[in-house]
């Protein structure tokens, strides 16, 4: 059983009178450093108090936000669409139910957690990734969405199934540098952010090579299906960008053009839809103020695609699979600040 940890950020000034209720998950992940950076932006801004709950299980902070229990949460896009159909985690709710409390569920800006690549270390004799036959590799966690989306992403580059073809290896988070970085497997594919402390730890026992989903698979009918499944949003960085993040490191990224190009893992914060819209207005106006600050405190806050100007929604993971809309207080502070919200997100 997890225990949860509960931090407050409160204010003096006087324009604090409203208490957030807030949850997000255990420290030490992008998640987690992004709502409670989000949380000390709202209260430097002297817009509310919050109350956050750490450690909590997203698929339990999203009902509680559609059911109206807590104010603010992070939701991946997998879950928001789960909800809307009444799967999954959802589905003793029933379809019915399920289906309004996630009209219940607004974002007030978007972002991303990580991005999907896949490598090896560049001595290990390999110089095709596409060439993985009879080789073992690190594709995910024992099960969850990670290990899917590892399972697709393989598939997608490689044609390959686990199991036939290539042998997929499956640990807990904690055991994958170790089983990587001891050459327990030929290769792996994970969710990272750039720059990664992962990958900086496995780059620390030899030279890695990345790959990205070449063009005309990336431009192919499986491969936009791909990228444009639940809870995926496009990633495309300048190569020369990618490295540099990495600068100083052994690194060697494999692509047929200028760009490293991959699907990444789309997230919302959200909050009920009948949160008073003057408070969400506020919120979202600190949180575009807050730029400079969400940004300054991590390397890879840069490259999680937080919303700070237009919103055209696909480039977001959302107006596809994923129905959720924005609040119109976030609406407001973004089009008061010059940006465009497009059609599909507005309720």
């Amino acid at each position: 059983m997890c225990c949860a940890a509960t931090l407050t950020f409160s204010t003096c000034t006087t324009f604090a009178q409203s208490l957030i209720t807030a949850e997000t998950v255990a420290r030490g992940s992008v998640v987690h450093y992004i709502d409670t950076t989000f949380a000390a932006i709202l209260d430097t801004a002297g817009v509310a108090s919050i109350k956050m709950t750490e450690g909590a299980p997203l698929t339990k902070s999203l009902l509680a936000v559609a059911e109206e229990r807590i104010d603010l949460t992070t939701s991946p896009l997998m879950l928001h669409f789960l909800l809307a159909k009444g799967v999954g985690p959802y589905k003793d709710l029933g379809e019915e139910e399920a289906t309004e409390l996630a009209k219940n569920v607004q974002a007030l800006y978007f972002y991303v957690s990580a991005h999907q690549l896949v490598g090896h270390y560049s001595g290990s004799g390999m110089h095709d990734i596409n060439d993985l036959t009879g080789k073992h590799v690190w594709n995910g966690p024992p099960r969850g969405v990670a290990l899917t989306d590892g399972r697709n992403f393989l598939e997608l580059i490689t044609g390959m199934k686990d199991g036939e073809g290539y042998h997929g290896v499956q640990t807990p988070w904690g055991d994958l540098v170790p089983t990587i970085s001891d050459r327990k497997v030929d290769a792996f594919t994970l969710p990272e952010t750039l720059p990664s402390g992962r990958i900086k730890q496995i780059l620390a026992a030899g030279g890695v090579t990345l790959y990205d989903i070449p063009s005309d698979i990336l431009n192919s009918d499986v491969g936009k299906a791909v990228i444009d499944a639940p809870g995926h949003a496009p990633f495309s960085v300048p190569v020369d960008q990618y490295k540099a993040a990495y600068k100083g490191s052994d690194i060697a990224i494999v692509t047929d053009d200028d760009t490293f190009d991959t699907f990444s893992i789309a997230f919302a914060s959200v909050v009920p839809a009948g949160l008073d819209e003057e408070l969400v207005y506020r919120m979202t106006m600190a949180h575009l103020e807050g730029e400079t600050k969400m940004k300054a405190g991590a390397p890879f806050a840069s490259y999680s695609g937080i919303t700070y100007g237009d919103v055209d929604g696909v480039s977001q993971g959302a107006c596809g699979f994923v129905q959720i809309k924005m609040h119109p207080g976030a609406i407001r502070a973004f089009e008061e600040t010059g940006h465009t919200i497009a059609d599909c997100l507005k309720p």
